[in-house]
């Protein structure tokens, strides 16, 4: 089918399924390692690519695959591959599209692993990354060498919400002869398609808010064919693989996503508002603040602010710790998207590995803390945070 036809909430629902000969509702799981063929001509001409079709569930299942067509016909993109963590879909990207002697061009402002991913391990293989302002564009321009080949980047960013310009980011990336990647986690395609806005790739941690009630881990990363082909080709060789089971856990919170990210979204927006009011509170970050540096670039290129606030209070590791300790509903969790509000200290948890140096570089102090806000009513996640603040 054509999906570019229907509007966003129909393809989360319905674009990728088929059904089998039992004319099941509900897409089919299935749990297999391999797949039985008629002949060994059959299996040969399968192995080979002449015929199309199910081989070994590390890189062919039917469920993975309804998974990977939905997701790429939300996002806009020609084929998705599907990976068993966030991590490993920035990974794969990695693995299946560059080579020793190629750059990274990195904003600062993203989730702490992927920093140690591209200095700890990416840098062994001869990968050196530069890490620019994420908002400033002259900084991205300047950082591209001749053996640039990825500008990756996270909008809004993890955990201060800080946004960049997509569709002018990739005009400079295709001057430069880079591919832009975004990783599209906090927004999801309902409230943002950055393949639409001239981006190459996007990634996703399937495990935040396309699940969207914390049951499972996955990734996926989306783009042309072209392109998806070699990442393609690392997973397939490599390993590592969505499973069948938590393909259909993300089918299923797919077909809520739009409606969950609006509530999301609202909860999130009263939040923000109510903490930029509070003694203490120094700062707020969330997009549809009109204090936040980029609200009108965040409201021209989103359909909506999503779910993550964070916030920076006066007192440091200290106040910080006793607010999230004093918590009796929100989770002190250091995952996100969930339906349940999730509060973390970032300095201590998603990005403690870094150094003093990087942390201060990317904005993240000892007194910040980080909401995701759920689906609980908002006064009760006021009057949850309100026992520390106090």
């Amino acid at each position: 089918m054509n999906w570019d036809e229907y509007d966003i909430e129909t393809i989360a629902v319905r674009a990728g399924q088929s059904r089998t000969n039992e004319g099941e509702h509900s897409e089919a799981i299935f749990p297999t390692s391999s797949f039985v063929f008629d002949s060994a001509e059959h299996a040969a001409a399968r192995f080979s690519g002449d015929e199309p079709g199910n081989i070994y569930s590390r890189f062919t299942n039917p469920t993975v695959r309804t998974f990977e067509q939905r997701l790429a016909a939300m996002e806009g993109g020609e084929r998705c591959v599907a990976t068993a963590s966030g991590m490993a879909a920035i990974l794969s990207t990695c693995m299946g599209l560059l080579k020793s002697g190629d750059h990274i061009v990195s904003s600062r402002a993203v989730f702490g692993t992927t920093v140690v991913l591209f200095n700890n391990f990416m840098a062994k293989f001869g990968v050196e990354t530069s890490y620019v302002d994420l908002s400033d564009l002259s900084e991205w321009e300047a950082a591209i060498r001749p053996e640039t080949k990825l500008l990756f980047l996270e909008t809004p960013s993890n955990p201060l919400t800080q946004i960049v310009d997509v569709e002018a980011l990739a005009k400079i990336a295709r001057s430069k002869g880079c591919l832009l990647v975004v990783d599209n986690c906090f927004c999801t395609p309902a409230l943002q398609q950055p393949l639409k806005q001239g981006a190459d790739i996007v990634i996703h941690s399937a495990t935040k808010y396309l699940d969207g009630q914390g049951r499972a881990i996955g990734g996926a990363v989306i783009g042309s064919e072209e392109i998806m082909a070699d990442v393609y080709s690392f997973l397939r060789s490599a390993g590592p693989t969505m499973s069948p089971f938590n393909a259909w856990i993300f089918l299923k919170g797919l077909e809520t996503l739009n409606i969950r990210m609006q509530a999301h979204s609202r909860n999130a927006l009263k939040l923000a508002s109510w903490l930029a009011q509070q003694p203490g509170v120094k700062t707020v970050n969330y997009p549809g603040l009109e204090s936040h540096p980029q609200h009108e670039l965040a409201r021209r290129q989103q359909s909506g602010f999503g779910g993550v606030v964070s916030f920076e209070v006066e007192g440091g590791r200290a106040q910080a710790w006793k607010i999230i300790n004093n918590t009796q509903i929100c989770s002190i969790t250091a995952n996100l998207g969930d339906a349940k509000t999730t509060i973390t200290h970032p300095a201590t948890t998603t990005h403690g590995r870094l150094s003093d140096e990087d942390k201060a570089q990317a904005g993240i102090t000892e007194g910040l803390i980080r909401v995701a806000v759920g689906l609980e009513s908002v006064e009760d996640i006021k009057n949850d945070l309100k026992r520390g603040l106090a």
